[in-house]
């Protein structure tokens, strides 16, 4: 209550979606409890303007890919120590470790030899059902509860023998951009045949996506244009991507409308007829704004040899969540243009194909909504495992 000294929590966020969740429970916490929260450890802008003064950037932990990883991992380590080694020092009363799961769950771990009377929750659950499936169980022994983002989350770890979880809903279901580009899509729309489709070119947020599935991708467009359709080209990219993509769609038959002004996207997305993509979260943004897709991948060298691992049936969001095969996947060899050609026009006029992943889309926005934010949710867990610390 108000008067009360500071709440003290310890951190580690390093991508920003992972700063993001970090301030939403930061601000649930300040308003549940009525007292401040006094933050240490790693985050970015968000976590800063709540007052962190951050151990070094969060961008040094931010890799994606097991090459990354391979690479920088002697300076990771020393991170990871150092990261650890400060939280421990400051007795928090809770240590919040978020996403990264490779440096995060390091940390924890050392945490938790450091002093086990630390509550660790870390949020954004490892995606243990998809591949690794023991990573499930050898968290148990240092972590004491995850918030988990997708709904089937929950039941997984407990089928895998990890720790327990509460799925606190998505970021997504309550982003202001998701709801506009819905309720676009939700207007009548012109299917005729002879009529420019609009299609959204989603080819990833990471240079090395953007350079496997770029070549493919305008190969399709091509082959579309050769069977007779006009096309108005969306692209939404990110800031770090952008030259690769101006250089790369130079090449293309029909060039793209580049767009990087986030309000700018939801407008894209709401005006999309259909969407070509890289594999990723934004397979989600789509199924919750109601457009349909083709997913594409290919793996870097390095995951090409792992990928034996991988144990999920899809490795699309929105299937796992319906747990239905709403949105069809290609990958490696199989991202073949002219094939994604002829399923995109599958998706340009009104076909039992275009209704059936609509319709999963509606699902998939059942299974995922929730009564609270889930900043409240993952709040609610945190200040649990603090009472029950301090109970002990």
């Amino acid at each position: 209550m108000a008067g009360e000294k500071p709440l003290k929590i310890a951190i580690v966020a390093g991508e920003e979606s992972g700063d993001l969740l970090g301030a939403d429970i930061v601000e649930s916490l300040k308003r549940m409890t009525g007292r401040d929260v006094r933050l240490v450890g790693i985050g970015g802008r968000h976590l800063q303007a709540l007052g962190l003064m951050p151990l070094f950037d969060g961008a040094e932990i931010a890799l994606m890919g097991l090459s990354a990883i391979l690479r920088d991992l002697p300076r990771l380590m020393r991170r990871i120590g150092q990261a650890a080694s400060a939280v421990a020092a400051e007795k928090p009363d809770c240590l919040i470790t978020i996403d990264s799961p490779d440096f995060s769950l390091r940390v924890a771990r050392k945490v938790r030899a450091a002093d086990p009377s630390i509550p660790i929750v870390h949020y954004v659950c490892p995606s243990v059902w998809a591949w690794r499936p023991g990573r499930a169980v050898a968290m148990k022994p240092y972590v004491d509860h995850i918030l988990c983002i997708l709904p089937f989350e929950v039941k997984e770890l407990s089928r895998l023998g990890g720790p327990p979880g509460t799925y606190v809903g998505h970021r997504l279901t309550h982003d202001p951009g998701v709801h506009s580009a819905a309720r676009a899509q939700g207007q009548p729309r012109d299917l005729s045949a002879d009529r420019v489709k609009t299609l959204l070119v989603l080819p990833g947020s990471r240079r090395g996506e953007v350079s496997r599935l770029i070549d493919p991708f305008g190969q399709t467009i091509s082959a579309l244009r050769a069977r007779g359709h006009r096309l108005r080209l969306l692209l939404p990219t990110v800031p770090h991507v952008a030259d690769l993509v101006k250089t790369s769609v130079a090449r293309w038959d029909e060039k793209p409308e580049i767009i990087l002004d986030a309000e700018r996207k939801w407008q894209a997305f709401g005006k999309a007829d259909a969407a070509l993509i890289a594999s990723g979260t934004v397979s989600l943004e789509l199924a919750l704004s109601g457009v349909p897709m083709i997913s594409c991948y290919r793996l870097d060298p390095v995951m090409r040899m792992v990928q034996g691992l991988v144990t999920v049936w899809s490795a699309a969001l929105p299937n796992l969540i319906a747990d239905q095969a709403i949105v069809p996947e290609h990958y490696n060899q199989y991202v073949r243009p002219h094939y994604l050609a002829r399923q995109l026009e599958g998706l340009f006029s009104d076909t039992a194909y275009r209704t059936w992943q609509k319709d999963g889309f509606a699902e998939v926005a059942r299974r995922m909504a929730t009564d609270k934010p889930s900043g409240d949710i993952a709040a609610d867990v945190v200040l649990r495992h603090i009472k029950l610390r301090h109970s002990n």
